[in-house]
């Protein structure tokens, strides 16, 4: 079988930290955002045109931007939530973006991470965003509520505070069901059921998580990818969790001896996924489940198996860890990613439809 090919299609220097960037819903642009060297803020509008990347709309802002999101958003308005370095979440009509359409104090420090679910037709229920921050609580958003989040989790009495990192929607095939993700710098995850406001599991893998992402928002939890500080991520199966034992996993090394800065998952085929180095690598994995999901404990409960994952392709595109990547949704293959050395680039990844 031929391998996938990751190709540079263009890119483009800019003059500002880059943070996040996103493909604007049902369209050939993208946004990009971070902060420049006097503290403010950066949001660029880029569209691909003939073999270029075209300026198309920028704002700068007061204070710096960290993280964004399209996933709360209706598909006709297309608003992008963003978490800032000094804890406030707001959202952007990016036509008319002057001034947010909602803005709140979030958190008392920086927004590490932000997730988005109910928008975009994906997955069932109420749009909601999800905010991480250094300050250790996880918030929920409804954007249709003013001010005052819908949920927040914070550590139990007694617990140090944790610097969040990492957080992401997961379960969210009813109007009902929905969890939270969340990922910390010790190295806790942490599992959030919003239906029953619970906590449904934890464990710690023993080194930061820079970033978590199930497979797919909108099915019942299937799997959850988490990357760490020292190269190493987890795949977990998510349909069976034993009492005790939790989702079984498998850990996998990356090809670099250097932190995995984030995880994206194909839209289109949701066991192809792409991991992030700090080495300025981008990993290609495909994920193949065992040949039987389920087994029971030696006392007959049932408890999951994990699967393998395989590299099917990587490249080294830049001299600085690549902090960023999104994939587009209509076209696959398609992705945009950036990283430290403030440089935003177009990927194309060929072959995926033989995979």
């Amino acid at each position: 079988m031929d391998k996938p090919q990751i190709i540079c299609h263009v890119q483009k220097s800019l003059n500002y930290t880059i943070f996040d960037c996103k493909w604007i819903p049902c369209s050939a642009k993208f946004v990009v955002l971070g902060n420049r060297a006097r503290g403010t803020g950066m949001l660029q509008t880029y569209e691909i045109s003939h073999g270029e990347l075209n300026l198309v709309h920028e704002t700068e802002k007061p204070k710096s931007f960290r993280c964004c999101t399209f996933a709360a958003s209706d598909i006709q308005e297309r608003h992008l939530a963003t978490g800032n370095f000094h804890g406030k979440m707001e959202i952007w009509d990016l036509e008319h973006s002057d001034t947010p359409v909602y803005s709140v104090n979030g958190h008392t420090q920086i927004i590490n991470s932000i997730d988005g679910v109910g928008g975009l037709g994906i997955g069932e229920g109420a749009p909601e965003i999800v905010t991480g921050s250094r300050d250790g609580l996880v918030k929920v958003w409804d954007p249709r509520q003013k001010d005052k989040p819908v949920a927040i989790m914070e550590p139990k009495e007694g617990e140090a505070k944790r610097d969040c990192w990492a957080v992401a929607f997961g379960n969210t095939f009813t109007a009902t069901d929905r969890c939270v993700c969340s990922g910390y710098d010790n190295g806790d995850i942490k599992l959030f059921d919003l239906k029953t406001m619970s906590l449904r599991w934890e464990t710690n893998i023993k080194n930061g998580v820079c970033s978590l992402e199930f497979d797919r928002k909108d099915i019942n939890m299937n799997k959850l990818v988490a990357t760490t500080l020292e190269s190493k991520f987890h795949v977990y199966d998510m349909r069976t969790q034993h009492p005790t034992n939790g989702f079984a996993s498998v850990v996998e090394k990356a090809a670099h001896k250097s932190t995995i800065w984030s995880v994206r998952h194909l839209p289109q085929n949701r066991d192809i996924f792409m991991t992030m180095g700090g080495n300025g690598s981008v990993n290609l994995w495909q994920y193949y489940y065992p040949e039987k999901r389920v087994t029971k404990d030696p006392g007959g409960i049932e408890m999951g198996v994990a699967g393998k994952v395989n590299l099917l392709q990587n490249i080294t595109i830049s001299t600085q860890p690549i902090a960023t990547l999104d994939w587009n949704a209509d076209k696959a293959g398609l992705c945009v990613c950036a990283s430290f050395d403030q440089t935003v680039r177009v990927l194309i990844v060929t072959k995926l439809n033989r995979l």
